[in-house]
């Protein structure tokens, strides 16, 4: 609390001016990469935090999009990702030459929020931008070696639909005794995991509602949402990549997240107890996944729910921010990780 004060008391952001649209100042506001546009939408209409004077900035926000990167830059089919890290490379080379705020701490000060998958990977070419830059990353693969546990950040990945009405069908409202499925899950079979959940699981049991795509005869009878309102645990998987916006999902929804990716460092980790209100299984325990669930405590699963009906005014994009939603807590804990570096 008094860290998150003193950051609404001090805290000032200078934000680069440089770059041309769309990849740089023009936020992306849907789909499951609508973190880092929502993010950038709110910094630079901010009032409270930025500072056009960068000698009174604490940190430095480099405001360009990887998913537009990514939609201008690369060839379709082509498994090429070059192209955007020399972009990015020669954008940090510019900005450190033009200003002279980099140089002086080696970017250490400075912090971009990418949520594509492939924007850890578009920082590869340029060594102090993958070393010292505070990265707030939906891809916080730890076995990748680009994310850095206490620098960087792990940016929640939130799938928005409606950017008019982006905390649209949020909430739970079905009691827990009226939930009639234990553990929910559906969706495209990305990687290799999700495959190994559906031969262990779909159409075994009752209890576990566990498919591919969910079929049409299904969702006719109850939507993907009214599936995840009527669980008392969602499955979240890892797909090709180790993050997943149904983590997010489940919170929306009031629906207990079980999270099934190793070496995934968890949204906001440095701020919330995640074993508070979710459950993480290892991804050789997919057998043993009902197991795990039954074995839970009623009184432990209803804490955990209270707890993440708590924690979930921390995921939200609200129209107009507000203390301690969304891009609060990402400022703070990009904040949290400048006040670490000077602390060592």
């Amino acid at each position: 609390m008094q860290s998150y004060e003193l950051m609404e008391l001090i805290l000032k952001v200078y934000i680069y001016p440089d770059g041309d649209k769309p990849i740089f100042h023009e936020p992306h506001l849907d789909g499951i990469y609508a973190s880092e546009g929502w993010f950038m939408k709110f910094m630079e209409a901010n009032r409270e935090f930025v500072t056009r004077d960068p000698e009174k900035a604490h940190l430095f926000y480099l405001p360009y999009s990887s998913r537009q990167l990514q939609h201008a830059l690369y060839v379709p089919d082509s498994h090429n990702l070059r192209p955007l890290s020399e972009f990015v490379r020669d954008y940090a080379n510019m900005i450190a030459a033009k200003y002279p705020f980099w140089n002086r701490t080696h970017a250490r000060d400075h912090f971009l929020v990418a949520c594509h998958d492939w924007g850890p990977y578009t920082l590869t070419l340029h060594e102090e931008l993958t070393k010292n830059t505070i990265k707030a990353l939906c891809n916080a693969d730890l076995s990748q070696g680009i994310f850095t546990l206490g620098q960087d950040i792990s940016l929640p990945e939130t799938a928005i639909r409606t950017p008019r009405r982006p905390l649209r069908n949020i909430g739970g409202g079905i009691r827990v005794s009226q939930r009639p499925i234990l553990a929910f899950f559906a969706g495209n079979m990305h990687g290799p995991l999700r495959p190994i959940l559906l031969d262990w699981w779909h159409n075994k049991d009752e209890d576990m509602r566990i498919y591919g795509p969910l079929p049409i005869e299904v969702s006719r009878k109850m939507t993907y949402v009214q599936h995840m309102k009527s669980s008392k645990y969602c499955i979240c998987p890892r797909g090709y990549n180790v993050n997943s916006p149904r983590i997010v999902e489940a919170i929306y929804y009031e629906c207990i997240p079980v999270i099934i990716s190793d070496n995934f460092v968890l949204p906001l980790n440095d701020v919330l107890d995640w074993n508070a209100f979710s459950v993480v299984v290892a991804e050789e325990d997919i057998p043993k996944l009902k197991e795990i669930l039954m074995a839970i405590p009623l009184r432990r699963y209803l804490t955990m729910l209270a707890n993440l009906k708590m924690v979930q005014k921390h995921f939200l994009w609200n129209a107009r921010p507000l203390r301690y939603d969304l891009f609060h807590m990402i400022l703070y804990s990009i904040w949290q990780s400048r006040l670490n570096q000077i602390e060592i």
